[in-house]
């Protein structure tokens, strides 16, 4: 399918279980302000003018996705089945899903199902810096603490110097054919974020400042973090 201009897709990995978490249920399901974890990021994602589609890539056996309330979503939200055992497998099995309808030009968005924090914002100042750009690019944040090397034993071996250093968020925006032939290549195990794995290529992705807001849902204790900053309209 070619289409006149590249479009704005995002896609989002949803099949972990989020085991850090502590919970029964996989972590995107855990309820944030009245709502499955996972729905806030949709929302967003589908609420936004400039995205065509949102992908959502589930575990082959997932029964939780279609239990939930979708209807404001309308046709932009396309559930995917067909997750693999890790992130990476699963945006490259997206990607395969999906082949048939993006274009090698379009522009793929991935973002983390347990990032409910995303502003529309943010998803606009990540495009317009990227999409002029050959290699494609992320949200992040420069690295603020002081940063630490741990050995085996959970010892400091040394402070590393934190200027040059930032904190990876999503989404993550990439053109399709060049994301898709970057995890074919990858080493998988070393891929830990789409940027890693394009990397691998020799490519030096774009860092775009993202928001202290946009933070990934990990530990039970996040999600009250979350739902206070939920409590404000986003910006």
């Amino acid at each position: 399918m070619s289409h006149p201009m590249p479009r704005f897709i995002a896609l989002i990995p949803a099949a972990g279980s989020g085991s850090r978490m502590g919970v029964e249920l996989p972590k995107q399901y855990a309820t944030l302000a009245g709502r499955p974890l996972i729905a806030h990021a949709v929302a967003t994602l589908c609420a936004h003018p400039r995205i065509s589609q949102v992908l959502v890539v589930l575990a082959p056996g997932d029964r939780h996705f279609a239990a939930c309330d979708w209807g404001g979503c309308g046709d932009k939200l396309v559930p995917l089945y067909c997750g693999g055992e890790t992130r990476a497998a699963s945006v490259f099995n997206g990607l395969l899903a999906a082949n048939d309808a993006i274009d090698g030009n379009d522009w793929v968005l991935v973002h983390d199902a347990a990032r409910p924090g995303l502003a529309a914002a943010e998803i606009d100042r990540l495009i317009d810096a990227v999409r002029g750009s050959d290699c494609g690019g992320l949200l992040a944040l420069p690295a603020a603490d002081t940063l630490k090397r741990a050995n085996a034993a959970g010892e400091v071996l040394q402070t590393e110097v934190r200027e040059g250093l930032w904190h990876a968020q999503t989404p993550q925006m990439f053109r399709y054919r060049m994301l898709l032939e970057a995890l074919r290549r990858a080493d998988i195990a070393a891929v830990t974020d789409e940027a890693s794995a394009v990397e691998q290529t020799g490519v030096r992705p774009l860092l775009v400042r993202g928001s202290t807001a946009n933070f990934k849902v990990t530990y039970p204790e996040d999600l009250a973090l979350a739902e206070r900053l939920l409590g404000t309209d986003k910006k």
